[in-house]
């Protein structure tokens, strides 16, 4: 009969000894290696084995052999640096490869407190959503509440999402979009959907959301789903109520953890905010937002902070974010390129007059009058583009074209319009101006370069926002022109998203230069979001304007975010007060949006209902135009700007409204930084890490080269079987490691959790233990030395003490806690543990003793220690246990969860080593 085993249990099988993990089903067996790590971890069924599995119990250090102090610091910090299986309430921090903010636990600490979590996180844009999500979901995936989750986000940020769990939180999840689902399904047998072969996946809101595949990924959903830009997921277009009705499909299930993220939750339509929040309760969409109990019953669940509450000196993140300073840069036209904008607005005009009063023709005329007028505005080899483009059967792509809102073809953002109305004597001449006007001196692009060149005097590295891809082209050969010395490159829909990410990487500079090449990004908009762009470039300008104000926002966004090392970043708006269409788009929505904006901190978009700012677009520009305005009447275009007025004073008000009512300021630092710190000082710093990596490294006689902000580790002089484990973890070469966040672009931040910080910790801790796997190394579990730090002969035991957590809620769980201590103890008396016993064993020895006398001491203390585990250590333990039952109460209990969370000390803890410290006779 086999025998049961629990988390935490040490078990012999195949001829080794191994921890006990949680077991992924009844019957089986998870084990790790006693001397691996979480990646060595084998499953196996124990009726199967040729040898039975037998309990095991851990070797004192009876025979160990002999080490020196430094080497025995070395391997207490080793130690700490290895486990990755907390016992404290936030067992995510072992996992992390990034130092979040203090604020940026808050929604983590919300989350906590829910028996389901459900939460609307509303942050501004560049504070890091993205990684207030991705802690809850490591924290619950840690503390074995998810076993499988979906990311739902639009298809230009799957990559992104993908590339973030994986390099900040260790998840390894796959792409689900139209062009990977296919061969993901490919050999599934016909039972198995694609979501239960792949528990961890980034789902693409656009292909899913489609009526033949919502009902089945409704069947298949894990009950943990993440949804990025939940604000597109609620309006009146059809892609949006597609995705509302696929997001209520999820909701009902009472028992899915829902996390949805936005940067615009409210916007001035309280009917799609209660839609959005309907989400989190069906309840909210219907009580009354003015209703104080209300209030207090949504703030459990929603989180909205602006950049402006975390400067402040409460949250202290005054450099977490840079400067932001903007201006506008207006320029003149030519009058060839004045002549051909009145041409083609005549030309436009004309079609208007000529719709008659269908409603449908009249609409279609406008959004192609502003959609080639937009063109125009942009660069002649845009217009070129449009006027060419005979307008077919794909008008209905005009309107979201036209006011920045894509769609679902994310492929099509930059694709000039097919605006042209008709093939005549007419439109055949605007071509011609149009070709004549491309060959000739570009007034807007020579405004450009006079921005650029007191900017890049400045050292500054900027991007430059077209709306166009033949507008975007056409400004990098310019611009290659006026800087040659400059890399400038260019990223547009031509290119794919690996394609546009790899040109983007490639423009980084060398780690290595002094001075490295300074650099001109031209982006389309279809790099507006998806990719972040702040370690390499800290300027945008708005070559053209953005008719949708979010759209500015996310642009700006890119670089102005958490995580730009530059104190300052600038942007820039390009206009001409000559032009028609800008002046109209100014007026009618962007200085409005910004009005909004500095009164509320918060960026509006358009209201769904474009038809009013159509109107106010096209009285705007006949009234700019002049000779007009008896047209504008004669359409009743001035209801729309009246509207258009109307519509944003009410969006104002609205906004400032939830401002009011919504504020998340319940939670202070003090109830967050504590709790923390306290988890991270267990596990070890980035100082620590930084420290550990520095004397381990100068142990294996490959010193670490520090130069201003980054360390630099040569690993491939390192010895051979050092060398060739690092290699399996694609470690080669020489390792830059950045010591603060952010990282520069080439470089990845100093923590614990880094490839080459763990598998070196790893090592030393398998040396010890296992003198055989690597016996250069002299890395003993014994020693005995002199110091002037005691004056009592003092013993420190390094154990790894194991934990058996019950965590109480819906389904009851059982999970494998590791910890490493230190403790100092003075005959049967424990004096010193945590930093205190670290700071003894820290300190240099101050001579050497002789070999027997060493011997001596080292026996006298092997001959106690069984006593002294059955004793102090075993006090201590179990009073560390009651200390963590408290910590894990106090933090859920807040809203009253209903969880609770039992520990359970595995005694006697593991010693892996044991040292005397005997007074120093230099006194």
């Amino acid at each position: 009969m086999t025998e049961a085993f629990s988390p935490g249990d040490l078990v012999r099988a195949r001829g080794r000894e191994w921890v006990a993990l949680p077991p992924p089903k009844e019957g089986l067996l998870a084990l790790r290696p006693l001397t691996g790590n979480e990646k060595d971890t084998v499953v196996l069924d124990p009726t199967l084995e040729l040898e039975s599995v037998e309990a095991a119990r851990f070797d004192l250090p009876d025979d160990a052999a002999l080490t020196v102090q430094s080497k025995a610091a070395l391997l207490s910090d080793a130690l700490r640096l290895t486990l990755r299986r907390g016992a404290g309430p936030f067992r995510s921090a072992a996992n992390l490869a990034f130092e979040p903010r203090i604020y940026q636990l808050v929604p983590l600490l919300m989350a906590m407190r829910m028996p389901v979590p459900r939460l609307l996180i509303a942050d501004d844009v560049g504070i890091g959503k993205t990684v207030e999500a991705g802690l809850i979901l490591r924290e619950l995936m840690d503390r074995g509440e998810v076993d499988t989750f979906s990311v739902l986000c639009p298809p230009h940020l799957v990559d992104q999402w993908i590339m973030e769990l994986n390099s900040r939180f260790g998840i390894e999840a796959v792409a689900v979009t139209s062009s990977s689902a296919a061969r993901l399904e490919r050999g599934l047998p016909l039972a198995q959907s694609l979501f239960d072969a792949y528990p961890f996946t980034v789902v693409s809101l656009d292909y899913i959301k489609a009526d033949k595949r919502r009902d089945g990924f409704a069947k298949a959903c894990p009950d943990f789903v993440i949804v990025d830009e939940a604000h597109a997921c609620v309006g009146t277009h059809k892609g949006k109520q597609q995705r509302f009705e696929l997001l209520s499909g999820l909701a009902k299930d009472p028992e899915r953890r829902i996390i949805m993220l936005t940067a615009t939750p409210h916007s001035g339509d309280e009917e799609a905010f209660s839609r959005l929040l309907s989400l989190i309760d069906p309840a909210f969409a219907s009580l009354a937002f003015d209703d104080a109990r209300y209030r207090e019953r949504l703030a459990r669940h929603f989180v909205q902070r602006r950049r402006i509450d975390l400067v402040s000196k409460d949250w202290g993140e005054d450099r977490a974010f840079p400067k932001h300073e903007t201006t506008e840069a207006p320029y003149r036209l030519t009058q060839e390129h004045l002549d051909f904008q009145e041409q083609v607005l005549d030309y436009c005009l004309g079609v208007v007059e000529r719709a008659g009063e269908a409603q449908r023709d009249r609409r279609l005329a406008f959004w192609g009058t502003l959609a080639l007028m937009r063109c125009v505005g942009s660069s002649p080899a845009a217009a070129l583009s449009a006027l060419r483009n005979r307008m077919s059967n794909e008008a209905d792509r005009l309107e979201p074209q036209v006011f920045d809102e894509d769609g679902d073809d994310e492929d099509a953002v930059d694709v000039e319009p097919s605006a042209s109305f008709s093939v005549d004597e007419a439109l055949a001449d605007l071509i011609q101006r149009a070709e004549d006007l491309v060959a000739a001196k570009d007034p807007k692009l020579a405004a450009l370069i006079g921005i650029l060149k007191p900017m890049i005097k400045d050292g500054a590295n900027p991007v430059v926002f077209c709306r166009y891809l033949a507008t975007a082209e056409h400004v990098r050969d310019g611009l290659r022109k006026a800087f040659p010395k400059l890399t400038v490159e260019a990223v547009t829909g031509v290119l794919t998203p690996d394609e546009r990410r790899d040109r983007v990487a490639d423009m980084a500079p060398d780690d290595d230069d002094e001075s490295p090449p300074q650099r001109i990004l031209v982006a389309t908009d279809c790099l507006s979001e998806g990719i972040n762009l702040q370690q390499i470039f800290d300027a945008v300008v708005h070559y053209d304007l953005s008719w949708n104000p979010t759209r500015h926002q996310q642009r700006e966004g890119r670089v102005d975010r958490f995580g730009q090392p530059a104190e300052l970043v600038r942007s820039i708006m390009m206009f001409s007060p000559d032009s028609a269409i800008d002046g109209a788009v100014l007026d009618v929505i962007l200085r409005k949006a910004e009005e909004i904006r500095k009164a509320t901190g918060v960026t509006v978009p358009l209201p769904d209902d474009r038809a009013p700012v159509t109107d106010a677009l096209m009285a705007a520009m006949m009234l700019k135009k002049g000779g007009t305005r008896q047209l504008a009447f004669d359409l009743r275009l001035d209801d729309g700007t009246q509207i258009m007025e109307a519509v944003w004073r009410d969006a104002s008000e609205k906004e400032k409204a939830s401002r009011a009512r919504f504020a998340q300021n319940a939670m202070k630092p003090n109830e967050v930084a504590p709790e923390w710190e306290k988890v991270a000082n267990l596990l070890g710093s980035p100082e620590d890490a930084k420290t550990f990596l520095e004397r381990s490294m100068s142990r294996f006689g490959v010193p670490l080269e520090e130069k201003k902000s980054l360390v630099r580790a040569h690993v491939h002089a390192l010895d051979l079987p050092l060398k060739e484990r690092l290699e399996q973890k694609a470690l080669t070469g020489t390792i830059k490691l950045a010591l603060s966040e952010p990282a520069p672009s080439g470089t990845a931040l100093l923590t614990r959790t880094h490839p080459l910080t763990a598998t070196l910790a790893e090592t030393l801790v398998e040396a010890s233990l296992d003198p055989a796997s690597l016996h250069d190394l002299g890395i003993g579990r014994l020693g005995a030395w002199p110091t002037n730090k005691v004056e009592k002969v003092t013993r420190l035991a390094l154990l790894r003490i194991r934990y058996k957590l019950r965590v109480h809620a819906r389904r009851e769980r059982l999970l494998l806690a590791e910890e490493a201590a230190l403790v100092a103890l003075e005959g049967e008396q424990l004096v010193y543990s945590g930093d205190d016993a670290r700071q003894l064993l820290s300190a240099t020895a101050s001579g050497n003793l002789a070999p027997v006398a060493r011997e001596r001491f080292v026996k006298q203390a092997q001959a106690q220690l069984s006593g002294l585990l059955e004793g102090p250590i075993a006090k201590y333990v179990a009073e560390r246990a009651d200390e963590l039952v408290e910590d894990h109460a106090r933090i859920r209990a807040a809203t009253g969860s209903g969880s609770k969370v039992t520990v359970e000390p595995l005694l006697p803890p593991d010693v892996i080593g044991l040292f005397v410290l005997m007074p120093s006779e230099e006194k």
